[in-house]
């Protein structure tokens, strides 16, 4: 099938490999624009952009789809689907008419719950024991087109999102996959989302990193899961500000107050946490540091208990 591909990050990039493995004719990728990043500011091209490079499949950037212009372009590429996995943009009703076989997009949670732009990280964020991707139609609205197909996967109660987005990345490839295919062959199934049922995954935001201790220990360590790898959780202890990669459940309980600092082990820095449970901070990065193992850092960085 003659395909037009939009995406900007990683998990948009292992699905475009995916359906050029499958033998589908990507007409064109269309990704954001180049970004700049580092100290240096140097313009950072999108994982979508390099695969397409490497596949020397034309890359489009447009700024907006409000131009008529772009939208020639697109009409000029004769796509009988257009297929977007977290490209970044809500496309208009003149995009969407364009491919005979109409607009399907991959969404990383089990919809019409997360809909938005973090639906893995707030997966986690929200406790989940369990989520999955979607394959569903496009509509002017966000994440809101009827349902083609879902996979779903249990979440580890460690997992990180980081390392959870890798798994729906290739969930999200195997779906889309069949997808195509199903679109291809006259299959494919269309159920319209329950307005009920729809909740929100907005962006992430700095603001969201700092651990209130007063929350239960479940809350923390998901807070912590679920900001990796960005925007990270961060704590003060004993006057130095940390990010915090990893925390763990003791069994222990105690008397003292949130925030407490329990003792310095083997295994972890303990403190008190809500419910009078105990966590210990396992791994952490001091401001100006690199990520360590906490009994190592405080090895060389002694903390008053």
């Amino acid at each position: 099938m003659r395909i037009v591909f939009m995406g900007t990050p990683e998990i948009a990039a292992t699905c475009l490999r995916r359906i050029v493995e499958d033998g589908h004719e990507i007409a064109a990728v269309y990704t954001k624009p180049d970004t700049p990043k580092g100290r240096g500011h140097k313009m950072m091209m999108s994982p979508v952009k390099l695969l397409a490079l490497e596949k020397e499949i034309p890359v489009e950037q447009p700024v907006t789809f409000k131009d008529e212009a772009v939208i020639s372009a697109l009409q000029a590429y004769r796509p009988e689907l257009i297929v977007a996995v977290a490209y970044g943009k809500i496309l208009p009703k003149t995009a969407l008419d364009v491919p005979s076989k109409g607009c399907i997009n991959v969404h990383g949670s089990i919809l019409p719950a997360l809909r938005g732009s973090g639906p893995v990280q707030w997966s986690i964020l929200n406790h989940f024991d369990e989520t999955g991707v979607t394959a569903m139609y496009l509509a002017e609205e966000m994440d809101a087109g009827d349902i083609i197909a879902i996979k779903k996967t249990p979440i580890d109660p460690m997992e990180t999102s980081g390392e959870l987005m890798d798994r729906i990345a290739v969930l999200g490839a195997d779906l889309l996959s069949e997808t195509v295919a199903a679109i291809e062959n006259g299959t494919a199934e269309r159920t319209p989302q329950d307005p009920a049922l729809v909740t929100y995954a907005p962006m992430l935001s700095k603001e969201m990193s700092p651990i209130d201790w007063s929350k239960t220990r479940r809350e923390i360590i998901d807070q912590v899961r679920g900001l990796i790898p960005w925007p990270v959780a961060t704590a003060e202890l004993g006057g130095t500000k940390f990010k915090i990669f990893r925390v763990e459940p003791t069994g222990k309980t105690t008397d003292k107050a949130p925030g407490t600092l329990i003792a310095l082990t083997k295994q972890g820095l303990e403190i008190a946490c809500g419910g009078g449970e105990i966590l210990q901070i396992t791994q952490l990065q001091a401001e100006g540091g690199k990520r360590m193992a906490a009994p190592d850092y405080f090895r060389g960085h002694p903390i008053e208990i």
